[in-house]
């Protein structure tokens, strides 16, 4: 069988793909300090056909040895996405030959695809890396109780894919994971939100997470923030600063919201932000 052909890319040792799970939707007026209207005509001026869907991006790591997962998708979680499975066996890879997963957080569009039909673990083989104040935030009795009803049933979710993979979770603080690549903290979006700089033979990618959701929006205008976040004016502080990181530094990126094409760049055009994806 042909290996279905995804959008990619080299930096020095690595091969990184993304991998789509497919889509969510969010409903524009979760979005804070905008209008749903204006934020609308954005989605509907960059050609988006549907203003309130987001993809899901997941990215395959290949490189010292290793086949890298950052971030697994939602698998079907509310019936969102759900297709990283069948994507990456049109990639040539199965569940058994991932051996590690690397978290950006544990929100369920990025962690449901952990768990399979029955609620099993789904990559029965990977250690499970994740910041160590992601796990402590979720497992929290006190969040916990004071979460509203729709945050509580992430929280139980993410207990328990956490408990599936306990055997196999490694948690970190310090900013090596993995022989190149490193962590980066990305505070705003939750506790232990954390983006991945791949760096081999003087080229990188930094895959943000979840710098955005509605990316023809929230670059633009950096200081709209989404309900999902836990601290909305510390998530668009760091919003900002990145963009301009990335943007001065000319650093590829990679995104769990971005679109299909999953890698891009950041120009800045006086005030203003924009992105150019990599075809």
């Amino acid at each position: 069988m042909n290996k279905m052909k995804f959008p990619g890319q080299q930096i020095g040792e690595f091969s990184i793909t993304a991998i789509s799970d497919g889509y969510l939707s969010a409903s524009l007026d979760l979005l804070s300090n905008i209008d749903p209207m204006e934020a609308s005509k954005l989605q509907r001026d960059a050609g988006v056909s549907d203003p309130s869907s987001i993809h899901i991006n997941c990215y395959l790591v290949h490189g010292r040895g290793r086949t890298i997962l950052i971030d697994v998708g939602a698998g079907g979680f509310k019936q969102w996405g759900g297709k990283l499975i069948a994507n990456l066996s049109l990639a040539g890879v199965q569940p058994a030959d991932i051996d590690t997963i690397l978290l950006t957080h544990a929100h369920p569009d990025h962690v449901g695809g952990l768990l399979d039909s029955s609620g099993e673990a789904a990559f029965p083989d990977a250690e499970l890396v994740v910041h160590q104040r992601e796990v402590s935030f979720w497992k929290d009795d006190g969040n916990l109780s004071r979460a509203s009803e729709r945050a509580r049933g992430n929280f139980l979710f993410a207990r328990k894919v956490f408990d599936k993979y306990q055997e196999k979770m490694r948690t970190f603080t310090d900013s090596e994971v993995l022989p190149g690549i490193s962590s980066m903290p990305l505070l705003g979006h939750t506790a232990g939100h954390s983006g991945y700089r791949i760096e081999s033979d003087d080229r990188s990618l930094l895959v943000w997470g979840d710098i955005v959701h509605f990316p023809q929006i929230q670059i633009a205008r950096p200081d709209v923030s989404i309900a999902f976040d836990q601290d909305p004016i510390l998530s668009a502080e760091t919003r900002s600063k990145l963009l301009d990181v990335v943007s001065s530094d000319k650093i590829l990126i990679a995104g769990m919201h971005l679109g299909e094409l999953g890698f891009g760049h950041i120009k800045r055009k006086g005030t203003l932000y924009e992105i150019f994806y990599e075809a």
